[in-house]
Parts: structure tokens; C-alpha cells; sequence
């Protein structure tokens, strides 16, 4: 005698399901090639577009207030106690140009602290954080001025506009820098 195979309406009904939503199921994303990217903090001084490496700016602050320091260099703005730290505030753009930064709603204290220097930054204007593609990465930086392009590693451009890389290291390893006193 033969054997009659039952159907089981609800093993049917998965069945069912499965095909449906296998039929209307899109397929995997397509495998796109991966582009290397490069972040840091996007700023200005002066007219320039510059970027520091993300790990070389701990902090990014509003201007706090500064006490003179007699008998500094011009580019010393003076000293300021950051959550209890007293941190030497200093003008980029008066230390790299000779240009003294002029101070806005706008401008910005980057503070670093690398190889043991530790100190505020003071920039016309942070843009936050930027990223680059590696294909955007040149070492072209037009119309610069070689005092800047010490400090640079290059620049990314995008569009029509580059952005130098900045090393706040390299600028920290400067023995100028780090000189503070006037030569009187």
C-alpha cells in the first residue's frame, strides 16, 4: 500500500513566506573601492586655510582672559589659567608673519601640548574638523610664505581651495618658539 504524504498547512505557509520574500529580497550592496581619508582640525591665520593633525590639538577654546607677561616677545599674548593649568597663550600668526592676530568673535585658542610643551595657540578661526582624500593629498601650497611652509607637510586641495597640514609638533620643537623672554 502506498503512502499518501500529508501536508502540513503551516510548514506550507513558511515555504511560502520564504519565496515570496526571496523574490522581492535585493541583492547585497555592491563592493565599492575603499578610498583612504586623512581628519584634522581645519583653521586660519590670516588668509591662509591650514590643518593640524587631529592628534596634535587637545582642546579648542574661546580666548580666555590673559595676564601680561613683562619683558616677552611680541608674539607672547600673556598667561591664563585653563581649569587650573597655566597655560602661555601665543599668537600665531605674530610668531610665524610678524602679523599680530586680530581678535574677533571668531578667533580661537588651539591648545597642544606635545613632547612637553604645553601651551595655547591662538588662531583667527577654527572650521572644526576636515577631512581629506588621500588622491587630494599635494605638496604644491600656492603663493606661501617660507617662514610657513617650515611648519607644513604638505596640503590637501579641494576644489579650488588647500589646506596646509600644519605640525603643531614641529612648531613645538622649535627652539624660537619655546624662547619666550625678549632679547633687551
Amino acid at each position: 500500500m502506498a503512502a499518501v504524504a500529508e501536508t502540513n498547512p503551516l510548514f506550507d505557509l513558511l515555504r511560502d513566506i520564504e519565496s515570496r520574500s526571496r523574490s522581492k529580497a535585493l541583492g547585497l550592496p555592491q563592493q565599492g573601492e575603499l578610498r583612504q581619508s586623512w581628519s584634522g582640525i581645519g583653521f586660519r591665520m590670516g588668509d591662509v586655510r591650514l590643518v593640524a593633525p587631529f592628534g596634535e590639538v587637545s582642546e579648542i577654546l574661546t580666548l580666555p582672559s590673559l595676564t601680561r607677561v613683562p619683558s616677552a616677545r611680541p608674539w607672547v599674548m600673556g598667561l591664563a589659567n585653563v581649569r587650573g593649568t597655566l597655560l602661555p597663550i601665543l599668537d600665531l600668526g605674530m610668531f610665524i608673519e610678524g602679523k599680530k592676530t586680530l581678535l574677533h568673535s571668531r578667533t580661537r585658542l588651539m591648545v597642544v601640548n606635545q613632547k612637553g610643551v604645553m601651551a595655547g595657540v591662538v588662531v583667527d578661526e577654527v572650521f572644526g574638523l576636515r577631512h581629506f582624500f588621500e588622491e587630494e593629498h599635494t605638496d604644491m601650497f600656492p603663493q606661501i610664505s617660507q617662514q610657513l611652509m617650515d611648519y607644513l607637510g604638505g596640503a590637501y586641495q579641494q576644489n579650488e581651495s588647500y589646506w596646509g597640514v600644519f605640525s603643531m609638533l614641529q612648531l613645538c620643537q622649535d627652539p624660537q618658539f619655546a624662547e619666550v623672554a625678549s632679547r633687551a
